[in-house]
């Protein structure tokens, strides 16, 4: 039992006393799999505080031979599972925490030559019969204890790409390629490691190390595969914990859901945990990253970088293409390289069904609202969102003229001149003069209603707010939208809804980029309007 070398379990045992632990160890399950079919190269990457070095430990305290943690895994789902005990403390582990290695030590350049002697004097002390040379790679100590004795490895590498994300020099960059390369790509040494399991926030390089680690499998925020239930906690869990600590889930899922696969609800772990702990809905993220790595990448402004931020900021999705980012720090070309990257930190969510992302929740949208404001080049933006409060109450008193004036200004920052007319435009208009209603409103684009589709529908989660139905027009008038509303029925996808209405219908003139807007309130709207 060593530092690196077939550690205990220590580690996990102290995750395990935490007031709240989700139950992720169905996931060995699904690493015992891997191994069984050779499948022994895996790279998890997702961002941070989503539980990597929790999982880390977990993987580490049931395949190390360095304890005996059957006990330890008893009340838990793994214990249950056919193959719980078929490599339960069977293996040699090795254990490598990168970021803790990189920021722990003075002379960062001599690093991977520290790192590799203290796991080889761990390794002659195991392996007695086993000559060592100094010069001897992890890989060629590795390979000689595997000839010697017949003895696999299971490497655990937590935040693998640590030097990848710092600036490190080009010398250190170098040996670290020769150290991942002698490890994982020497066709000798493969059958000396049973599995290798990589964690980091991006996934594999591609540009520089594509050819040293080619042969993993990527689990990553944008597909993890079997691994998707166990990326964060799923809804059902979080529904679980907000039962048990009478946190109302409905608002949870508002702050900390949006990362969705496979059919799983996947949220924040580290907000959720925090959010039960202190039962209160806040910005937990900020205390563990900040909102300077969105605006770094926005600043970059990459042609339409700027439209579809607004529109994201306005609660619409917008298209990505993922597979073109090489997963550096140094080589974005394109807004959907920098869209990518804040997919993979965790300030966007993917939908790889319909190949698009947006901002995932309450808690990430003021991450963005924060890096909006420190960027010079959407003050504007900036001001229609701080705007929006004052507008949501002149539309909730009726002041006509006042959202009016708001869409003139909210239109012309959204679109350019070729997509000003377009009826998406004035859409995301709306979406972004109404911001603020997003902390108080569900909004529906679209929502099938009555005799058809009603444009724009705002549905309180909150109490003594008036549901509203906007209704859009071109080259009309604001009173046709209105009877539009009233003639195709709108208002009956909202039959289960006993508060006020209001009717909203906006009429945008072509020629002259005006707006005209009328509001009609109904009180306890739909008994008026059967």
């Amino acid at each position: 039992m060593g530092i690196y070398l077939n550690p205990d379990n220590v580690n996990f045992k102290a995750t395990l006393t935490r007031p709240i632990y989700v139950d992720k160890t169905g996931m060995i399950s699904v690493i015992n799999q891997f191994m069984a079919t050779d499948n022994k190269y895996v790279c998890v990457s997702r961002p941070r505080r989503f539980g990597k070095t929790i999982t880390t430990n977990m993987l580490a305290a049931y395949y190390s031979k360095g304890c005996d943690s059957k006990d330890l895994f008893a009340p838990y789902k793994i214990a249950s599972a056919p193959d719980f005990e078929s490599n339960l403390n069977k293996f040699n582990v090795i254990q490598i925490d990168m970021n803790s290695e990189y920021q722990n030590i003075a002379d960062k350049d001599n690093l991977l030559k520290k790192l590799t002697g203290l796991i080889r004097n761990e390794l002659k002390e195991v392996f007695t019969s086993v000559v060592f040379e100094e010069s001897d790679t992890l890989g060629e100590c590795i390979q000689k204890i595997y000839t010697a004795t017949k003895e696999t490895f299971v490497i655990f590498m937590d935040e693998y790409d640590v030097l990848v994300r710092e600036k490190v020099s080009d010398k250190l960059f170098s040996e670290y390629l020769g150290f991942l390369n002698g490890l994982f790509k020497s066709n000798t040494l493969r059958p000396a490691i049973s599995f290798a399991y990589l964690t980091g926030i991006l996934p594999v390089v591609r540009d520089r190390i594509q050819s040293k680690l080619n042969n993993f499998d990527e689990l990553t925020i944008l597909d993890a595969h079997e691994l998707a239930e166990f990326v964060g906690f799923t809804s059902d869990e979080v529904q679980e914990l907000c039962k048990r600590y009478n946190v109302d889930y409905e608002e949870c899922k508002r702050w900390y859901d949006g990362y969705n696969q496979h059919g799983f609800e996947i949220y924040n772990p580290e907000s959720v945990v925090m959010c039960m702990r202190s039962k209160t809905f806040s910005d937990y993220w900020s205390r563990t990253s900040t909102y300077a790595a969105i605006e770094e990448r926005i600043r970059m402004n990459f042609d339409g970088t700027k439209e579809d931020v607004i529109k994201m900021l306005a609660g619409e999705s917008i298209d990505v293409n993922v597979t073109r980012f090489m997963n550096t720090m140094d080589s974005f070309s394109s807004k959907s390289d920098v869209f990518t990257y804040l997919i993979h930190i965790g300030y966007l969510a993917y939908n790889a069904t319909e190949g698009t992302c947006k901002i995932p929740n309450k808690e990430i949208r003021q991450q963005w609202y924060n890096a909006i404001e420190a960027n010079s080049d959407y003050a504007v933006t900036n001001a229609i969102i701080q705007q929006s409060k004052a507008l949501l109450a002149e539309t909730l008193n009726g002041n006509e003229s006042a959202v009016a004036k708001a869409l003139d200004v909210s239109h012309i920052h959204v679109t350019s001149n070729r997509s000003y007319n377009n009826e998406d435009a004035l859409q995301s208009a709306i979406y972004l003069a109404f911001i603020y209603a997003l902390n108080k409103y569900t909004v529906i684009k679209e929502l099938t209603s009555g005799k058809g589709f009603a444009d724009v529908v705002f549905i309180p989660f909150v109490q003594n707010l008036p549901a509203m139905i906007i209704e859009l027009k071109r080259n009309a008038c604001a009173d046709s939208a209105i009877n539009q509303i009233k003639d195709k029925r709108y208002f009956d996808s909202l039959s289960h809804y006993s508060g006020d209405l209001l009717f909203v219908g906006i009429n945008y003139d072509e020629d002259s980029k005006n707006h005209e807007c009328k509001i009609e309130r109904f009180v306890k709207g739909l008994n008026n309007l059967q």
